[in-house]
C-alpha cells in the first residue's frame, strides 16, 4: 500500500516540497506519495486530524503554522523543543504524534557538505531574532563556532534568543550596526531581502574570506546576496541547498533512509 505524506501550510501552493520529495521517492525506491495540502488558518488540530484520519504518516509544515504545531505535540526532539516550532511530524501507528525540527540540520548540511564552509571555531553573524533564527541556532551552535552573534533591529529579542540559548555555547546579541571585527560567515535568516531590503550591518565586517548566507531563495539574486557580492565578499548563497537539506532529512526520519540531495538541488537549479 501506498503511504501518504503532506506539507502544510496556507499558502501552499507555491510549495516545492511535493517536487523535492517525490524525486527523492524515486531515487530511494519508495513507495510514498507527497502532497501539498491547504489547512485553513483557523482549523489546524481539525486538520491534522483529518488527514491522520485518513492515513497519512507524516507531514512537513510551513508558515504559517510551525508554532502553532509546536504547541499541539507534546512528544518533540530536543532541535524542536529548543526552536519554539516544529517543522516535521510523525504520525505513529499508536496514533501519537512525534515533532522534529529539521531547519538547522539543513541548514548546516548545506554550508558544510555543499559548499565546504568550515564553522567549527568560526566566528558566525546570524541576521534575525524570529522563528526562522531560531530554529537554527541549536544546530549551528552544535559546530562549536568561536562565537554566534545574533544582530537584530530590536536587540531585546536578540538577547532573549541568546539567554535561551546561552547553556549550549558562545552566543551574544547585537543591535545590527553594533555588529564590529572580522565576520566569516554571515546568516541571514531575516525575510527583508526578498523585499528587496537589507539589515543595516556595517558593511566593514565583510572581508575577501567571509561567506554569505541567505536563507532565503529566488530566481534572482535577493537582496542580501546583491549586497555580499557588491562588498566583495568570499562567496554568497541561497537557501535553495537549505530547503532541500532540511527536506532530506525529513525523509530519512519518515523513511528511515538518506537520499542524495545534490541531483535534487541540480534540478530546482534548472
Amino acid at each position: 500500500m501506498t503511504d501518504q505524506y503532506a506539507v502544510i501550510g496556507n499558502p501552499i501552493a507555491h510549495s516545492q516540497s511535493p517536487r523535492i520529495h517525490q524525486a527523492f521517492a524515486q531515487q530511494c525506491a519508495q513507495d510514498l506519495v507527497y502532497t501539498a495540502e491547504l489547512v485553513p488558518i483557523d482549523g489546524l488540530i481539525a486538520g491534522l486530524q483529518q488527514l491522520q484520519d485518513r492515513g497519512f504518516k507524516g507531514l512537513n509544515v510551513t508558515v504559517p503554522f510551525k508554532e502553532q504545531v509546536w504547541q499541539c505535540i507534546a512528544d518533540k526532539s530536543e532541535a524542536a523543543t529548543l526552536a519554539g516550532a516544529v517543522n516535521t511530524v510523525i504520525f505513529r501507528d499508536d496514533g501519537s504524534l512525534y515533532g522534529d525540527n529539521t531547519d538547522g540540520t539543513g541548514l548546516c548540511r548545506d554550508l558544510i557538505n555543499n559548499h565546504n564552509i568550515e564553522l567549527h571555531h568560526k566566528r558566525i553573524l546570524l541576521l534575525g531574532a524570529g522563528g526562522a533564527a531560531r530554529g537554527v541556532i541549536q544546530p549551528i551552535l552544535q559546530q562549536q563556532p568561536a562565537e554566534l552573534i545574533i544582530a537584530n533591529r530590536t536587540i531585546e529579542k536578540a538577547q532573549a534568543l541568546a539567554k535561551h540559548f546561552e547553556g549550549h555555547g558562545h552566543i551574544t546579541a547585537e543591535h545590527f550596526d553594533q555588529v564590529s571585527g572580522q565576520i566569516d560567515v554571515i546568516i541571514n535568516a531575516t525575510s527583508a531581502s526578498l523585499q528587496g531590503q537589507v539589515p543595516p550591518i556595517p558593511s566593514s565586517i565583510i572581508s575577501s574570506t567571509t561567506y554569505c548566507y541567505d536563507m532565503m531563495y529566488s530566481h534572482e539574486d535577493t537582496a542580501f546576496i546583491t549586497w555580499a557580492k557588491q562588498h566583495h565578499a568570499h562567496k554568497a548563497i541561497d537557501g535553495l541547498g537549505m530547503l532541500v537539506e532540511q527536506a532530506a532529512e525529513s525523509f530519512r526520519l519518515w523513511r528511515h533512509t538518506q537520499p542524495d540531495t545534490q541531483p535534487v538541488i541540480q534540478l530546482l537549479r534548472k
